[in-house]
């Protein structure tokens, strides 16, 4: 099975996300995970250069690869469980190549207006390549999310807006914790830092959410 976590917008943690739910899949699933990095900042590629120095951490595979990658995608998902392809935040070829493929496209963004903009576009981008992968199943995920509970309003208003334009987008959020940043920074993950705590029942929640997920239930775009 192939993830592809992108966007056009930067910032929104995609490699955060893209790096906790390899880490699912490799040591709760046990599952044979390769990560494919196709962002130029290599902030999975180091994550991973620093994972491998820790050998009490699960091991997980990871390749860089950019601009044409459809067919090196198609050849890697015959061999791994599951490839988690991490792109960065910007529309270009490796992205639109990655979504030709893929089996979930995970965007997420943060319940911001700067984000939110980019919703439009991504609708487009997803529509087309909904056309030569009619097997995408596509989701917005809301990252980053204020944790104030008077701030739960604008949570529910960014999840309307992406809603608006026929996505889905998943039940699970994630919010502002600072162990998402402490775990990248130690080539760990929150699953690993602290199993029980509130940042490791999101992403178990988020990755159980797209695990659930049939195509027959996938929603048509407008």
């Amino acid at each position: 099975m192939m993830i592809l976590v992108g966007g056009e917008k930067g910032g929104s943690g995609k490699s955060c996300l893209a790096q906790n739910l390899a880490v699912y899949f490799a040591r709760d699933k046990n599952a044979i995970v390769l990560m494919v990095d196709c962002d130029p900042q290599r902030t999975t590629s180091d994550w991973i250069q620093t994972r491998n120095t820790d050998p009490s951490l699960t091991s997980i595979n990871c390749i860089q690869l950019y601009g044409k990658i459809r067919n090196d995608l198609l050849s890697l998902n015959q061999h791994y469980d599951y490839v988690i392809v991490d792109c960065g935040g910007q529309d270009n070829l490796a992205l639109r190549a990655a979504m030709s493929v893929a089996d979930h496209v995970i965007i997420p963004l943060r319940p911001k207006r700067r984000d939110l903009k980019t919703v439009p576009h991504m609708e487009d981008m997803l529509t087309t390549c909904k056309m030569v992968n009619p097997k995408m199943l596509a989701s917005f995920v809301i990252t980053q999310c204020p944790s104030l509970p008077n701030q739960a309003k604008r949570i529910w208003e960014a999840k309307e807006v992406c809603s608006s334009f026929g996505i889905n987008v998943l039940k699970g959020v994630t919010y502002n914790r600072n162990v998402y940043d402490d775990s990248e920074e130690q080539g760990s993950s929150v699953l690993e830092i602290d199993p029980q705590g509130k940042a490791a029942v999101e992403m178990i929640a988020i990755a159980e959410e797209l695990m659930e997920m049939k195509p027959d239930n996938s929603h048509e775009f407008n």
